[in-house]
């Protein structure tokens, strides 16, 4: 009976999806068109002013719940400590529907920024960092201002198990939105962008700087291509792996018992 289980967890285990608990690697689900990796050649656009918003589009490929979000940053001229944890206070994920782009406007979120389909916010302790990683990186703030070679250091900024979160359906296109707060005496922080590109443009809301409260396609600053930013979507925690999970414990009180 117990060589039976063992197979049968054998099974399950080859089966199962590695679930995203945590960090995320290539390699590894998700639930939309691809994940958009960090150029570690590429910009950190901040996202840290009072007003401003980034969002970028994906392609959801899985009815569900969005319960994780990963995406990657960087701190504005590697300031203090190095490597150095972004100083963030606050990240407030916004997930949007999706204006379709025409003959005379690119595609973008549906509504204004303070109108998503979704929002919360999360707090230090609802997100985790893991180690960083390097390259050298330009800033980026828009509709202008950038400084090459700015920093070596970004990060992976883990969002998971969120409670009550939104629901998306495959083949439905969505924008997710991000804005981080930080504290006032810590450096700025921008979300870093990707190689890889879907639909349209990554988009910028501002009402600072002479932009109007309109939502600005990201170019870059250099070379006026498109800019993606680097983000994936994952699934929730399967229930392959809560089975497994009760099938180990069913083998190991199987084993107690025959050692009785």
């Amino acid at each position: 009976m117990i060589h039976r289980k063992v197979w049968l967890l054998a099974l399950l285990v080859a089966l199962m999806p590695a679930a995203s608990w945590a960090d995320w690697d290539v390699g590894d689900p998700h639930k939309m068109h691809y994940p958009q990796l960090p150029d570690p050649f590429g910009w950190d656009v901040n996202f840290g002013p009072p007003h401003r918003v980034l969002a970028d589009d994906w392609l959801c490929t899985g009815t569900g719940p969005v319960t994780d979000v990963h995406f990657w940053v960087s701190v504005h001229g590697d300031v203090g400590p190095i490597p150095q944890f972004p100083a963030i206070t606050g990240i407030r994920v916004s997930i949007y529907a999706d204006k379709p782009a025409t003959q005379f406007e690119h595609s973008q979120p549906l509504t204004p920024a303070e109108f998503p389909l979704w929002q919360k916010v999360f707090l230090p302790g609802q997100f985790t960092s893991r180690p960083p990683q390097t390259g050298m990186q330009g800033w980026f703030e828009p509709p202008g201002l950038f400084i090459p070679n700015d920093h070596v250091y970004f990060y992976q900024i883990n969002i998971t198990n969120i409670e009550n979160p939104f629901i998306q359906q495959e083949g439905t296109i969505y924008w997710l939105g991000l804005h981080v707060d930080r504290d006032p005496l810590s450096p700025e922080i921008g979300w870093k962008t990707s190689l890889q590109h879907f639909n349209d443009d990554g988009v910028f809301w501002d009402d600072t700087g002479g932009m109007g409260l309109v939502w600005s396609e990201l170019r870059d600053p250099l070379t006026h291509e498109s800019l993606d930013l680097a983000f994936v979507i994952t699934p929730e925690p399967s229930t392959w792996a809560m089975l497994a999970g009760a099938l180990a414990l069913v083998l190991w009180r199987g084993t107690r018992n025959r050692r009785r």
